[in-house]
């Protein structure tokens, strides 16, 4: 039952749910409508009317030392519900075991609200029904309980609410009334046609009833209109007025309406039980009444989160440690190994992290993922080799003037020529040199790619954090690690070439850092963070790194954010990097 635990503290359902299995033992006519499930739970059906029949019938005789019939084509209802409305009522008039006297209005053929009053607390109950065959169930109900005493039944014409019903009984003061009204307005809204989000799952249990117990004109707003209007001539003759609704977008439209009648004192409620939910209105024209705080907006179901964690077991530790020693990290604890491997493992997937404060035997981390750079790695590095395979390269034997063309630009030919002999410019070397010329034209483009695109890249992209960045960074207190590139694109130095090598070729080297440097631009996991991705995330979490008895513990606790499948995706990744590692350490370790 999902919505078990939001029930009425008081309801003995909350945390005691029936038992179906010692039911069916104890009463036959129960038992042949449990099942077993494939996991050998027991089970009940309900979206068969006999079943839910068979199961009301036999709590309340359990329960509360009820004995009932009730028609299959009249409505069947179900207990835990009908007992969070009758605690409420018990918080409303704050009468729980007082001499109180209600009103039930449609109490049809089960009676049920009346004979839960007068069992629990001896309430006095004046019931009111339409339909003929429910008031003879409800009456039958009544008697063979010994309840008459407390509980009157009366037969009242159609459409009769309140004022027909309290013609007769002009001295006494109710302390509240209560009704459950027909939710819909007409067939095809009960059936769920037009009313129901297509959104939403089919019901999960079966929906019975006479057409004046689930069908009214104008559905149940207007039925609880009409209540609202006899409240207001009769004001002070019950004390609280209430009424339970099937939908939630009626409760907005019915409190304005009480609003603009001027009525002082109005609460309402959520009934939760099993999969389902209900809403009741209250209001009272006294000024001594206590009136109960409705539910927060905000209202969370109690459910423990748990985080997603995954153990390292001692055997691979030492693997792990090793790795971590040979990447820089000088410490020998076991879980600040783990921690420096999964801190660059998160720098190459540029998720921000910072480290938190923590007990002495863990480490923590708090994450923020901008972008998801930790699934399809496969085929961006089949397209990062591709782009590598498409740059243009260089003639392997092209001459000096080939070598120069790659640091130079074109006009820087033309000396070539002028600066030699005018003995040795022969027709040979003139077509050497319009040889080199013509190689120079042909690799324009190449030297565009390297000179304007590089220079352009590494102005633009190739950059530390921003202002915002460092705004979103400093949201945390201390700093995250420093995800970008350095502002120095600078290449080494390279050592002097030997003597007699010509002085084009001191050039290549510095060609081939650049393109290099170029395939560490087109990997998509280090692409810069673009100032807009830094105003959004994915998510934040926390990542905590723990010293088990001899394993270490890694764990991920969500904070925030859009989607937990991504923060899933990234735990799982990290997961598999960690064992890739100990995997391969364990590789190089064998002789």
């Amino acid at each position: 039952m999902a919505l078990n635990k939001s029930m009425h503290p008081r309801n003995r359902y909350k945390d005691k749910p029936p038992d179906f299995a010692y039911l069916a033992s104890k009463y036959p006519d129960f038992q042949q409508y449990v099942s077993t499930s494939l996991s050998g739970r027991p089970i009940v059906n309900f979206k068969e009317p006999e079943a839910v029949r068979a199961l009301t019938c036999t709590l309340l005789k359990e329960d509360f030392g009820l004995t009932i019939e009730i028609p299959l084509e009249r409505l069947i209802p179900t207990v835990p519900l009908r007992l969070n409305y009758i605690h409420w009522v018990e918080d409303l008039i704050n009468g729980q075991g007082q001499l109180c006297k209600g009103i039930d209005i449609g109490t049809g053929a089960s009676c049920i609200y009346p004979l839960l009053g007068a069992t629990m607390n001896g309430w006095y109950f004046l019931a009111t029904e339409v339909d003929d065959i429910c008031f003879d169930y409800a009456t039958k109900n009544v008697e063979q309980n010994n309840l008459s005493d407390l509980i009157k039944v009366v037969k009242v014409p159609q459409k009769t609410l309140l004022m027909d019903a309290l013609k007769e009984e002009t001295a006494i003061v109710y302390d509240f009334c209560m009704c459950n009204p027909p939710f819909f307005a007409n067939q095809l809204e009960a059936k769920g046609v037009n009313s129901r989000n297509s959104r939403r799952p089919p019901p999960s249990s079966v929906n019975t009833g006479g057409v004046t117990e689930i069908m009214a004109e104008g559905g149940e707003l207007e039925f609880v209109k009409r209540i609202i209007h006899d409240s207001l001539q009769l004001k002070r003759r019950l004390r609280w007025y209430s009424c339970m609704l099937g939908k939630k977008c009626s409760l907005a439209p019915l409190k304005e309406e009480l609003w603009k009648q001027g009525v002082p004192n109005v609460t309402h409620t959520e009934f939760c039980q099993g999969r389902t939910m209900r809403w009741a209105l209250a209001w009272s024209f006294y000024d001594d009444v206590i009136v109960p705080s409705p539910p927060s907006k905000r209202r969370k179901l109690e459910k423990s989160r748990k985080p997603l964690s995954f153990t390292l077991p001692e055997a691979g530790l030492k693997e792990l440690q090793d790795k971590a020693l040979a990447q820089g990290c000088t410490a020998y604890n076991p879980v600040d190994s783990i921690t420096a491997l999964m801190k660059s493992a998160l720098t190459d997937l540029r998720v921000l992290h910072k480290k938190v404060p923590c007990s002495k035997q863990q480490q923590s981390l708090f994450l923020i993922a901008k972008e998801n750079t930790w699934i399809h790695g496969r085929p961006k590095r089949r397209d990062h080799n591709r782009q590598l395979r498409e740059l243009p390269r260089a003639p392997p034997s092209a001459g000096t003037g080939s070598q120069t063309t790659f640091t130079t630009t074109l006009p820087a030919i033309t000396p070539y020529s002028q600066t030699q002999p005018s003995s040795v410019q022969n027709s040979e070397t003139r077509n050497k040199a319009s040889s080199a010329q013509e190689l120079a034209r042909q690799q324009q483009p190449a030297e565009q790619v390297l000179s304007g695109t590089l220079s352009t890249k590494t102005s633009n992209e190739l950059q530390s954090p921003t202002k915002e960045q460092n705004e979103v960074l400093e949201n945390v207190t201390g700093k995250y690690v420093d995800t970008e590139y350095p502002t120095s694109t600078e290449p080494p130095k390279q050592p002097a070439p030997a003597t007699g090598q010509e002085t084009g070729s001191k050039e290549v080297p510095a060609a081939e850092h650049k393109v290099q440097d170029i395939s560490q631009e087109v990997a998509p996991s280090k692409r810069p963070l673009s100032p807009n991705a830094v105003q959004d995330f994915l998510f934040k979490c926390v990542l905590n790194v723990m010293l088990g008895e001899s394993d270490v513990v890694i764990e991920m606790h969500w904070v925030a954010g859009q989607n937990k499948d991504l923060m899933n995706q990234l735990f799982t990744y990290l997961k598999n990097t960690l064992l890739r590692i100990g995997k391969e350490a364990k590789v190089v370790a064998k002789p």
